[in-house]
């Protein structure tokens, strides 16, 4: 089934699946649903048991070496990434990933290089996994949300999704938002106030919004954020404080190196 308007200019993802009615599911509303009606960019979700070879459509087997659970089959799968993006190496392929819980963690940077490939694949897997020799043959890439365990890829792949389209040009309303956000510049993002200045909470007690987001000194109010965003980040995310830290050091050094000196006064 396919959703929205697809073309050489619209980033499309393809979802093969046991249960393509899952999309687009909760990217048909709100500012993805709006996008993908309007043809900013496409969804097509493929019965990966539309592509079965028997009569009982079977899309898994018991596992060689033993233990619980089913596999998915290779000959299956690999019919259905066949027929959907071609065979490894045909050109537009683009980008072809699993979702597993052993693979590279989804971070923005990730995020950010599949909005810029047009066509990106995603393989939902089931039960305890897909025979490994499909992703070797396909050279599929391995994504994962995080070190937990869902009950299958579609979560993941609508919350990769998710994180896609809204970077997509056109999507957000105001594009300095996503500027601003978590991650962006290597730092959780900072706290957000809005009306009323003095809020009551339900036990009477009085909630204040920081004086310096009430002054109108827009410098100030920069510093204010990058600091906030500084703090969190080291107290929460000390790794995303580490590499923030190195980053900060890397470019001071290469500042370093940049300066030229003037002549020497006589």
């Amino acid at each position: 089934m396919n959703h929205g308007a697809s073309g050489s200019l619209v980033w499309t993802a393809k979802v093969l699946t046991l249960f393509p009615e899952m999309f687009p599911g909760p990217l048909g509303l709100s500012l993805a649903g709006k996008a993908l009606e309007n043809g900013v960019w496409a969804l097509e979700s493929v019965d990966i048991r539309s592509f079965a070879r028997d009569k009982h459509r079977s899309v898994d087997d018991t596992p060689f070496g033993g233990g619980a659970g089913m596999v998915m089959r290779p000959d299956v799968l690999d019919a259905a990434l066949t027929a959907t993006v071609g065979p490894p190496g045909t050109p537009g392929r683009g980008r072809a990933i699993y979702l597993s819980p052993r693979g590279r963690v989804l971070d923005q940077e990730l995020v950010k290089e599949l909005a810029a490939t047009p066509v990106v694949t995603l393989l939902c897997g089931r039960y305890e996994g897909v025979d490994e020799r499909v992703l070797d043959a396909h050279g599929l890439e391995e994504v994962s949300l995080g070190d937990f365990v869902l009950s299958g890829g579609e979560t993941a792949a609508l919350c990769l999704i998710d994180a896609v389209v809204r970077l997509l040009p056109g999507v957000m309303g105001n594009v300095e938002t996503a500027g601003e956000e978590s991650f962006e510049r290597g730092l959780l993002e900072y706290p957000h106030y809005t009306r009323p200045a003095v809020w009551t909470d339900g036990q009477g007690v009085e909630w204040s919004v920081p004086d310096i987001l009430l002054s109108g000194h827009h410098e100030k109010v920069r510093a204010w954020r990058l600091a906030e965003a500084e703090r969190i980040t080291q107290a929460r995310r000390p790794d995303l404080w580490d590499r923030y830290e190195a980053g900060k050091k890397a470019e001071g050094q290469i500042g370093k190196r940049g300066r030229r000196r003037g002549p020497k006064p006589e």
